[in-house]
């Protein structure tokens, strides 16, 4: 794909700020359509990335370009084609839903309507109301109208569900849907994974300023080496090495790590395993303090990639 046919292009990206090197070398491209999430724990240079996407910090070094255009020659045409989203968006708290929308949508020559707006959102009950009044889900709900005022072809959303319950949650999910049937292209962060799995069409894992691996949410869910993840705890056993050893041996085991008690296995056939890692348990006089399966998730791409859980890095 020629780099002017991508709506985002990033290459050899860098910031720091003094001694912390918040992106380090970063390539990164999108393509015209697609919803790309950028996934990562805090600190791993999602926002910042996103920020210098958005002509809101300047890069060290590297090239920008969206839409195949460039902040430093087509700001003004840029601004008028992108949405964004921020983290927290401060708004007017005395001025109504409408009365906002109607503002943010006079900044853009052409874009989508106030009432198109407000019932794109579902906040049609909410009209005439103060912005102060609004919930959080609410809240987010009207940042994302502002974001779509001018009717963008490329999106950026930073972490929007961040601190949302699971309701108001799904409720932003099913409008970023929406908004893929509609063609748009959406730059999506966050730290869950249970939203990058649903939203995205590819995912791109950063880990301290840096891509570690980059493909759909099937693609890297492969990486973590089977189709369950077994976690044990074990509380004490006579020889620990060996008990490793042992459990890294069974049939169906593709992946083993252990630390500090808690040993973590990818298996491909878990109602095959389960009955050997029970045996095994139970040959070295191993007391468990727990046991837990699940599918593998893009969470655990990352502890094996990083030796981390994400949600604590």
């Amino acid at each position: 794909m020629a780099g002017n046919e991508w709506a985002l292009h990033l290459e050899g990206l860098r910031k720091s700020f003094g001694d912390v090197q918040a992106v380090d070398g970063l390539d990164l491209v999108a393509g015209r359509g697609e919803c790309l999430g950028l996934l990562g724990p805090n600190g791993a240079g999602k926002t910042t990335t996103i920020e210098i996407c958005e002509g809101l910090t300047t890069p060290d070094q590297g090239q920008v370009k969206l839409l195949g255009l460039e902040w430093k020659r087509n700001a003004a045409e840029l601004r008028q084609r992108i949405g964004i989203q921020l983290q927290e968006t401060q708004f007017t708290d005395k001025l109504t839903v409408e009365e906002t929308i109607r503002l943010f949508r006079s900044f853009y020559r052409r874009g989508l309507t106030v009432d198109a707006l407000v019932t794109l959102v579902e906040l049609e009950e909410k009209r005439k109301a103060r912005v102060g009044g609004l919930s959080g889900g609410q809240k987010q709900r009207l940042a994302m109208a502002l974001a779509l005022a001018g009717d963008p072809e490329l999106v950026f959303l930073d972490e929007p569900t961040t601190g949302l319950d699971p309701q108001a949650r799904r409720h932003l999910w099913e409008l970023v849907e929406e908004l893929k049937r509609t063609g748009r292209t959406i730059i999506l962060t966050t730290h869950y994974m249970e939203e990058a799995e649903r939203l995205c069409d590819r995912v791109a894992i950063m880990d301290r300023g840096r891509k570690i691996a980059e493909g759909t949410p099937k693609e890297l869910i492969a990486l973590a080496g089977g189709e369950e993840i077994v976690e044990l705890g074990i509380l004490r056993v006579a020889d620990a090495e060996r008990l490793a050893g042992k459990l890294k041996a069974l049939d169906g085991v593709r992946e083993h790590t252990a630390s500090e008690g808690l040993h973590r296995m990818a298996v491909s056939e878990l109602h095959r395993t389960t009955p050997g890692i029970f045996a095994v348990l139970e040959e070295e006089g191993a007391h468990l303090s727990e046991f837990r399966t699940h599918s593998a998730t893009l969470e655990d791409v990352f502890v094996k990639l990083t030796g981390r859980n994400l949600r604590d890095a």
